[in-house]
């Protein structure tokens, strides 16, 4: 089976929006694919609109820009108003239901609600939303295995805060378990 993944991530700056497209690509050239990304972020970064364009495919990526994503995270409702008519049929939304206080207009879309603010809050790990959400995307799409995120962490995280990443798998664990 071909494996062309052409991802929209989006939020607020402070959400991990380019942490989790980064994770992601380093993710899939660990697995062997091509991949490419195109961050987007306002200059005043927390807080601001802050989007990343990830690419990840084993054929020979021709361009980074894409107009319909097959995959759409949503953390928060102006990139989900923003987004939601760009993915492709049959494609995925991922929405983060703590902040999204709407439902999806479209029934061509896997749309998956997961309340990844409010499980990060309760677990203590209010800033790490976005790995609760990778977690469930994982669970959802199988698009890597939580043993690939295992060897990927610990290249991401910074070495001066070496705890953050089993606190950063910790996240992911809480999403696959949604």
């Amino acid at each position: 089976m071909s494996v062309n993944h052409q991802i929209t991530i989006a939020g607020f700056g402070g959400q991990g929006i380019q942490f989790t497209g980064k994770f992601l690509i380093y993710a899939g050239m660990q697995a062997g694919y091509e991949v490419t990304c195109i961050p987007s972020y306002g200059p005043e970064m927390r807080g601001g609109t802050s989007a990343c364009f990830v690419v990840i495919s084993d054929d020979k990526i021709g361009s980074p820009i894409f107009s319909n994503p097959s995959l759409l995270i949503a953390m928060n409702t102006p990139s989900f108003d923003k987004y939601e008519m760009s993915t492709e049929p049959g494609g995925y939304t991922f929405v983060d239901s703590t902040l999204v206080d709407r439902k999806a207009v479209r029934d061509d879309v896997t749309t998956v609600y997961v309340p990844a603010t409010g499980v990060a809050s309760e677990n203590g790990i209010h800033s790490l939303a976005n790995m609760v959400m990778v977690g469930k995307i994982l669970k959802e799409t199988g698009i890597f295995s939580y043993e690939l995120m295992e060897k990927v962490m610990p290249k991401l995280v910074s070495a001066k805060r070496p705890q953050m990443v089993e606190t950063n798998l910790k996240a992911i664990r809480l999403g696959m378990e949604l």
